[in-house]
Formats: C-alpha cells, structure tokens, sequence
C-alpha cells in the first residue's frame, strides 16, 4: 500500500511518446574551406592545368643536417644557388664543407649594411630582419628570413658591398662560406666560372615567364617585334582522390527499427559527414595536392615576432594582392590574432558570411578550420591566404561531374548487397582534389605562435 494519490510519472512514462533527436556528432565542423571554394565538375578524372612556361627554380632554401651535433650543409641543396644547378656532386661537396658555424642571439648584427659581402649566409635555426636605411636616414625592414634562407647571394656574388643590413631577432645558428671559397672553385672550374660570370652580369631568370616581346610608344614608325607565347612542355595534370569507407546496416535493424528515422539513411548521413571532414582535411594538408603543400617558395612568409599580428597578415596580402578571398587558420591562430588586435586597439571588422560571423582583416575573412596543422609541443601553426576561382586564376575544387549511386556532387553510396549474416554493405565514396592555377594564388605565414597571452590589468 501507497501514500500516492496519483499515477506515478514513471509509470505514466510507459505510455508517452519520447522526442527524439537525430544522431549528434561532435566531429562535425563548419568545413568553410569546402563552402568556399569554387568546385570545378570535371568529365574525366584528370584536371590539367596549363600555364605560361617559366623558368623553373627549387624551394629557394638550403637544408641542413645536424652530424655529431654540429650542423652541416646538404651538399646537393647547394643546387639553390641559380650558377650550381648544373655543377659536379664534387665540387658541391668541397663548397659544402667550406662552410662554418656561426651562432647568434637576438639584436646581433649579422652583416652591416655597405660592408663588404666577405660572407655567404645560411640561417639554419632562427629568425632575422633585412634592415635598409631610408631615404631620409630612418630604418626599415625590408623582409624576414628565417630557417633556410640565405643572404646576400648577389653581393657576395660580385664581391659587391652589403646593400642592407641584416640583424637577428630570435637566438640561432647559421652557417658562413667565405667568398674566397667560391673563387677558388670557379679558378679550378671552366664551367662554374662561366656560370657565376652569367650570374653576376644579371643573366638569370629563374622563377620568370618567358617574356612576351612587344612594343610601346606612338612617336615614330619602329619595327614591331615578332612573338608567341610559350607554354609549359609537362603542365601539371591533378587526379581526383578519394575518401572511401564501407557502411555495414543490420538486415533486421533497417526492417524493425526504422521508424521515425530511417536507420539505413541516418547511418548514411553520419558516414558522408566524417569524409566531408578528411576531405576537408586532406584539401588542405594533402602531400601532393594539398593547399598548404603546394605554396610557392616565394610565397612563404616567416611571422617577424612569432605571433601572429596585423603586420604580418599584411605581408601575406602583399603575396596575394590580386583579388585575396580568404584566410584560412587553426583557431587557436585566429583567438591569437584577435589579442594582438586588441593590444594594438585595432579591433578587427566582424562580417557573416556563410551564416555565422567572421573575423576579418582588410575585409578578407579569417575562416576558422581544425584540420589546419598545430604543432602542439612548440605551439606553433600556419595561416594561409588564397584567391579563389578559375577566372581569378586562382584555387579551385576539383570533383567528378557525376557519378553512380551520387547521394552528393562527387559523392556515392552503392549497394554491394547482403551477406550470409544477413549484413547490407554499401561502399561509400567522397572525389575530389584541388589546385592552385597560379604560384601567388596563395601565401603562408610560417611559425605562428598562438600561446602568446597578456595581462591587460
């Protein structure tokens, strides 16, 4: 016997009908990445993208490797240098050898500017400035450089002076040749003498497209020139990848448990929402395709102070300052930006676009994506800038036009039928890749740090 006077809600509960929500998933993001580029629907599976030919040039960096905790140039890197792309293995190897250590901490001046260039650098860890006196006596920076670069290859070319000075702003290491080295190699070499006097008297193009000749002017009746233009002998052909997964539904779940929701098609929908993500993902950090892999050497910006601040956000502009569409950053990068922003009172613009509200900087949005790489240890990341669109020859989406069993543009469900255990499998397939038409399409900001914080108090 009971004191209750009434039905009990648990008991009461029996009899109700539960509101039910569809599956949540917590891996699910905004993919803006995906929503902003424009999708090229290919009819075959091979993108071509034809170019003007230009004159090819590496990573513009020389590596190094660590032997006995001492650093040493990679021999072969040495090709970055335009008059050794040809030279013997041999001579690479003495030149490489040449070279010395040379560490610095920050403030050190590394080379002054006007002094003679004795000395080839090779930053192997670090960060330093490019400083030039203005015309009115004042400094400025004209670039950073940072692991890999080199300076001044020209000056110290020529046995010319320094035309800039250049000073450390992060401790370091590098590695220094004497140009004496040089000279004594090309005394010895026909062929490297030849080229360093190719070199030195301006005859080197790499990184240019073959000009087009063509004349100006309206006074008197010259010439006209003859011309064509030239186009790459191999343009590069993208092939579409895929993300790819095979769904298994129950025979007897799909027939008895199928009702609000359709089992078969909820299980579908959380499938094609996990390689929308790797398809993002792979849009981005993929080796041969991916966005932040297919940055040109010249492209590549290193942050000046490690976070990442207006100034450095405008330097990437200055890469991409035809037509920029977006950033694109982790964001923990862009939160970072936001506090430099703010320690500077430069509050970034907040605009919507694709239904939610962005940062923006110049009025180019910030677009937050997790799949952008951080490095967790040195809590260091990248930004990328690009222009978008096959018209503003810029990054585009590539997908098939069609395929069977599409449920989505460029992705399929097929039924590969039921097993003895009365299992359904349906094989479950995302296409696409992406490419980048032109080299200053897009631009990176390297080493970003974004565990910077202040105390405003």
């Amino acid at each position: 016997m009971t004191d209750r006077l009434s039905l009990s809600p648990d008991v009461a509960r029996q009899l109700a009908t539960t509101t039910k929500t569809r599956p949540q998933m917590r891996g699910i993001t905004p993919r803006y990445v995906l929503r902003a580029l424009p999708w090229v629907d290919m009819e075959s599976g091979i993108y071509r993208v034809n170019r003007r030919r230009t004159f090819v040039l590496g990573d513009d960096r020389v590596s190094s490797y660590t032997d006995d905790g001492t650093p040493r140039i990679i021999p072969e890197d040495l090709r970055e240098l335009p008059y050794l792309r040809e030279a013997d293995p041999a001579l690479l190897s003495e030149l490489a050898a040449a070279f010395t250590e040379a560490s610095f901490q920050p403030g050190e001046q590394l080379a002054a500017e006007g002094a003679p260039a004795e000395k080839l650098w090779v930053l192997v860890k670090g960060r330093a400035e490019k400083h030039i006196t203005g015309p009115y006596g004042d400094d400025s920076v004209l670039e950073v450089i940072s692991d890999g670069q080199f300076f001044d290859l020209g000056a110290w070319s020529r046995n010319e002076p320094m035309p800039y000075q250049v000073r450390a702003v992060s401790p370091g290491v590098a590695l220094c040749v004497d140009r004496a080295v040089l000279t004594a190699l090309a005394d010895r070499d026909d062929t490297l003498r030849a080229a360093v006097d190719a070199f030195t008297a301006g005859d080197d193009t790499a990184g240019a497209e073959v000009p087009v000749d063509l004349a100006s002017g309206h006074i008197g009746e010259p010439e006209l020139p003859g011309t064509y233009v030239e186009y790459e002998d191999a343009p590069r052909e993208y092939h579409l990848s895929l993300a790819q997964t095979v769904l298994r539904v129950h025979s007897r779940v799909a027939d008895l448990y199928n009702e609000p929701m359709d089992q078969t098609r909820v299980q579908a929908d959380l499938t094609v929402q996990a390689l929308r993500e790797r398809q993002e993902s792979m849009v981005l950090n993929h080796p041969e395709f991916g966005l932040f892999n297919n940055v040109a050497p010249g492209q590549r910006v290193p942050a000046r102070r490690g976070r990442p601040t207006p100034d450095d956000l405008d330097e990437l502009l200055i890469k991409v300052w035809k037509q920029p569409a977006y950033f694109v950053a982790h964001p923990r990068a862009i939160a970072a930006f936001g506090r430099e922003c703010t320690r500077r009172g430069v509050p970034p613009v907040i605009d919507t676009r694709f239904g939610s509200p962005l940062l923006t900087w110049r009025g180019v949005p910030l677009l937050p994506s997790d799949k952008v790489k951080l490095n967790s240890a040195h809590g260091t990341t990248e930004i990328l800038l690009m222009r978008v669109g096959e018209a503003q020859q810029g990054v585009v989406g590539l997908r098939p036009s069609s395929v069977p069993d599409e449920v989505e543009p460029g992705l399929a469900m097929r039924n590969m039928g039921v097993d003895k255990r009365g299992i359904t499998s349906y094989l479950m397939t995302a296409y696409f890749s992406a490419a980048v038409l032109v080299e200053d399409a897009v631009a990176v900001l390297k080493d970003v740090e974004v565990s910077r914080f202040y105390d405003y108090d």
